[in-house]
């Protein structure tokens, strides 16, 4: 891998780090939102003891880094031992700048949406290039190895429930637990946004009279390549060629508009694709965990 890109994959960690770090001590912590986690817990420490959520997230993410080189790799390891260390500086950095007694908001409803969503950012970013901020996020990472029909996310989700209702009952409040059941929430559908659906491709099928003038212009105007696949109609029998063609948002206009200007009696069916690696799209190297 290119040390420019290493680079750059580790700025995007920091500056996820930095994200979560702000949602934490600026909306959740003073609000007592609690969103699942090792994260969530160290808010319920630092409210009951006073022991910063910075020192309580390096000490309880120690077995689960060890944990998780053994099972999912040195690389996986170094970006997550980055990751847990830049959350933990920039809580430390944001404590030492701000103080440890702010907030920008004492309307608990907004604090769970608005520290969700840069939780969730934040989250995702470090997900997507490769790493982990320890807590639950390694231990549904960890999880996803062994079961990877369900994502890192969603696993994070079940083990968060369990800590978020913990943290209802240490609080002796209904209420912590449910606003942070919505930050919770929030945090989850952001990440699995940005991990999957920021790279999402378009998948062309397209039927029509006219395949071969079709795919010429989608190959010479788009540079994308065309697959011919044999189909047959069942209710006239007749069989045809049925395209396919996958392209980037972008071109999923120009497409459209190419289709029926060949063939405005022309038949599509356009999918969604979260992911597509190989020659015109993401490099198979370059796949995002």
């Amino acid at each position: 891998m290119k040390k420019t890109t290493v680079l750059l994959e580790y700025a995007g960690i920091a500056l996820g780090s930095a994200l979560m770090a702000f949602a934490l001590h600026f909306f959740l912590e003073p609000n007592t939102i609690a969103p699942g986690g090792v994260t969530g817990l160290a808010v319920v420490i630092q409210r009951m003891t006073g022991i910063p959520m910075d020192l309580t997230n390096l000490v309880i993410n120690i077995p689960l880094f060890l944990t998780g080189i053994l099972i999912l790799g040195k690389a996986f390891g170094a970006k997550t031992a980055y990751a847990t260390l830049m959350l933990s500086l920039f809580l430390r950095l944001f404590s030492m700048g701000f103080g440890s007694a702010v907030t920008l908001t004492s309307d608990i409803l907004l604090a769970a949406v608005y520290g969700g969503v840069a939780m969730g950012v934040g989250l995702g970013l470090v997900f997507r290039l490769g790493g982990t901020t320890g807590g639950t996020d390694l231990a549904g990472a960890i999880l996803n190895h062994y079961f990877p029909s369900l994502s890192t996310a969603k696993m994070m989700m079940i083990l968060d429930l369990v800590i978020v209702g913990v943290a209802g009952l240490v609080e002796r409040r209904v209420e912590t637990a449910l606003y942070s059941i919505i930050a919770l929430y929030i945090l989850v559908k952001l990440t699995d946004f940005i991990v999957e659906d920021l790279s999402y491709a378009k998948a062309f099928y397209i039927i029509s009279d006219k395949p071969a003038v079709i795919s010429q212009r989608i190959i010479s105007e788009l540079s994308r390549g065309v697959t011919g696949l044999e189909a047959k109609g069942m209710y006239t029998g007749s069989h045809r060629t049925m395209l396919l063609c996958v392209v980037n948002r972008a071109e999923v206009a120009k497409l459209k508009k190419m289709v029926y200007e060949v063939d405005p009696a022309a038949f599509m069916m356009v999918t969604t694709i979260h992911e597509v690696l190989g020659e015109g799209f993401k490099e198979v190297g370059n796949s995002s965990v």
